[in-house]
């Protein structure tokens, strides 16, 4: 029964997938094909290689020490698609979606989170013009990279505390959405630094093009991941004491 439940769960989520693969297309958050001059290309991309390494070897160990973790693996990357190919139209004129990837550096850890990452952003930027190639590693730094990373560190130090788990991954998940964006805006402001001001004042105005949009999809991305992991505490506990993941009831 619970095989059916976990089962019925990763069918929903890549339902939901497959229906916003064929959506239409609008003004995407991520740094559209080639916005960033070729050095600062190069550069976000040499920066985060050794994530995805370490990120690739963190996985094949994973799946060898227990191939179950392969459903919750894969259903942590469908969550990811879903919800960054969610765009949201700004107040300001920009667009904006939310990361998804708190839900991945909670259970398996950030680095491996950058390889789930990836593979999103390359099926993005080919087949739904969502952000680029030339800006691939631009944009999995921010939101593949150091997102799960503040979620991952939000997350480990929350939970030696006496605070609701809930409460945790709420913060886990929506700060490390929030973080996203706020390296988004470095990376835009390092490229094109304002006449007056220079970095910091143009990064400025890139978080308040984000912010009207981003505080409240945070809030909701932090909202589903609370729901998606109760809902996995109650339907996916052996996948889940498979990749030593502390399940609430147990904690208390």
């Amino acid at each position: 029964m619970k095989n059916q439940k976990i089962s019925w769960l990763a069918k929903a989520v890549y339902a939901a997938a497959a229906i916003l693969a064929v959506a239409p297309t609008a003004n995407a958050m991520h740094i559209m094909e080639g916005y960033l001059p070729p050095a600062f290309c190069i550069a976000w991309g040499i920066v985060c290689l050794p994530f995805l390494v370490f990120g690739f070897r963190s996985l094949n160990r994973r799946v060898k020490e227990n191939r179950r973790s392969i459903t919750l693996i894969a259903m942590a990357g469908a969550f990811v698609f879903v919800l960054s190919s969610l765009k949201i139209p700004s107040v300001t004129g920009s667009c904006s979606h939310m990361t998804g990837t708190g839900l991945g550096a909670i259970l398996f850890g950030p680095c491996a989170v950058s390889v789930l990452g990836i593979i999103v952003l390359i099926f993005q930027a080919v087949l739904l013009a969502h952000g680029g190639l030339t800006t691939l590693g631009a944009n999995c730094f921010s939101m593949a990279i150091t997102g799960p990373i503040l979620s991952w560190l939000i997350y480990k130090g929350l939970s030696k505390t006496r605070i609701n788990r809930r409460i945790t991954v709420f913060l886990a998940a929506s700060l490390g959405d929030l973080f996203t964006y706020c390296v988004t805006s470095v990376q835009l402001a390092l490229a094109y630094p304002s006449a007056q001001g220079g970095v910091t004042a143009s990064a400025v105005k890139f978080l308040g093009i984000f912010a009207p949009t981003q505080l409240p999809l945070a809030v909701i991305e932090g909202i589903l991941t609370v729901v998606v992991v109760i809902a996995l505490e109650s339907f996916a506990k052996s996948e889940l004491k498979a990749i030593d993941f502390e399940i609430e009831e147990e904690k208390e």
